[in-house]
């Protein structure tokens, strides 16, 4: 028996938008059951990206499938395979909640006798039960981001596609889509669009990045870290000869470097800064070794860059790349 085809498949997609390239040579796969942050600067073409994905917009040249569908010769099968949620999500200004939810429903073909049920449930998993009857156009932000999150799972299709889903969410109601998103995993694939980095990192299995329009980077956040900053560091508090240091250093890990050094504080402490290419802890034996020659050690720990370092050295590498002037043969 074959394999099922990947829920997503992107192979060289290209727009171009009067001269203007906003998608340049982007390729990607998506298993079924996977969750994707997308991510990159406002321009980088991630919504044009979206927007083709769900057959809303047409390419240049380029393949997408969803689950084994063509967009471009298949759009009316790949619609009913895909729950979307645009950046700024258009919504009927005077229809209460719950209407607005059974229009949708029948629009996307739920049975008459599932719809009902169907829309207590994501009702419930958005928290908008309370907010059932009332008119979207009076609602607040937040709560009209919930019914536009509801909306795009009310058929449970096997795609869910979110472009900025949190804009406009307090800290409680980013918790409860982290955990909606979450519990999708597994079940339906999920591709979120978000400039809320940490949000994306404890949500996603997998990140890609892209800048003007090309992919910067892909894989997990930790592959992503050892890729793109390629080391570790420590920050310890120490008083005492640093003379030795160096050779210290190099007993515990051959690349282990002092990459900087603060003023010493009233008691003669000073903060070092640390680099290592290694990915081994290296807490204990530093610790063992500075203690042994002597050294006073007040603090030690090892420093973990976030999602947030990784997303600026991938765009600014790239911003380097493209503006390095072209060699001479």
């Amino acid at each position: 028996m074959p394999d099922a085809p990947p829920a997503i498949e992107v192979s060289h997609l290209v727009k171009n938008y009067a001269g203007v390239m906003a998608v340049n040579d982007i390729s990607f796969r998506l298993a079924r059951g996977e969750i994707l942050g997308f991510l990159g600067p406002n321009g980088a073409g991630k919504s044009t990206t979206m927007r083709i994905l769900t057959g809303y917009l047409p390419a240049t040249s380029g393949h997408v499938a969803i689950c084994g569908h063509p967009v471009a010769s298949q759009p009316d099968a790949v619609k009913r395979l895909i729950g979307y949620m645009p950046e700024n999500n258009p919504l009927p200004e005077d229809m209460r909640v719950s209407e607005y939810f059974y229009f949708r429903g029948r629009l996307k073909e739920i049975p008459r006798g599932k719809l009902g049920p169907r829309i207590d449930e994501v009702l419930e998993l958005c928290d908008l039960k309370r907010v059932r009857h009332k008119i979207i156009g009076k609602l607040s932000k937040g709560f009209r981001q919930r019914v536009g999150i509801a909306e795009s799972i009310l058929a449970e299709p096997p795609v869910i596609i979110m472009d900025e889903p949190t804009i406009g969410l307090d800290p409680h109601q980013i918790l409860i889509v982290r955990d909606l998103i979450a519990s999708l995993r597994g079940r339906m694939t999920v591709i979120i669009s978000s400039h809320i980095l940490p949000e994306i990192e404890m949500t996603c299995d997998r990140v890609l990045i892209i800048n003007q329009g090309r992919v910067v980077a892909q894989g997990t956040p930790a592959d992503l870290r050892r890729e793109i900053l390629g080391r570790s560091s420590y920050q310890a508090e120490v008083a005492g000869d640093l003379t030795t240091l160096p050779a210290l250093l190099a007993v515990v890990e051959p690349s282990l470097r002092l990459a900087d050094t603060s003023e010493p504080d009233p008691l003669g402490f000073v903060t070092l800064t640390l680099t290592t290419a290694s990915d081994t802890a290296l807490g204990e034996p530093l610790l063992r070794v500075l203690a042994d020659a002597g050294l006073r050690v007040r603090a030690l720990s090892r420093a973990h860059p976030t999602l947030e370092d990784v997303f600026l050295a991938a765009t600014r590498r790239s911003w380097d790349v493209r503006s390095d002037p072209p060699r001479k043969n």
